[in-house]
């Protein structure tokens, strides 16, 4: 059974940090491209970062370069979101995506609020 399970959510003020957690089971995490997406209230979902299989490629959003950053620890099956000087405007749900080819699942998301 897939699983992709998101933790490290929650409220935070601006200027402040936090660090999201993927932990994937049920499929060969390491083969597999991983990629944090938001949505906030009334917006469509966007993408935030990627990151290849082995960690040697990322790629960001404008809207989050220089203060998020992306990584993954295979041995663990774990990808991370470390975020840096929150702003209100990045108050959403966080959801981990996985994808190799056709086969792509989601997690349910955790909320991130900034907010004073």
């Amino acid at each position: 059974q897939v699983q992709l399970v998101e933790s490290g959510g929650g409220l935070v003020q601006p200027g402040g940090s936090l660090r999201l957690s993927c932990a994937a089971s049920g499929f060969t995490f390491s083969t597999y491209t991983m990629t944090w997406y938001r949505q906030a209230p009334g917006k469509e979902r966007e993408l935030v970062a990627s990151i290849t299989t082995n960690g040697g490629s990322t790629n960001y959003a404008e809207f989050v370069k220089g203060r998020f950053t992306i990584s993954r620890d295979n041995a663990e099956n774990t990808v991370y979101l470390q975020m840096n000087s929150l702003k209100p405007e990045d108050t959403a749900v966080y959801y981990c995506f996985a994808q190799r080819g056709t086969r792509r699942y989601w997690g349910q998301g955790t909320q991130v609020t900034v907010s004073s």
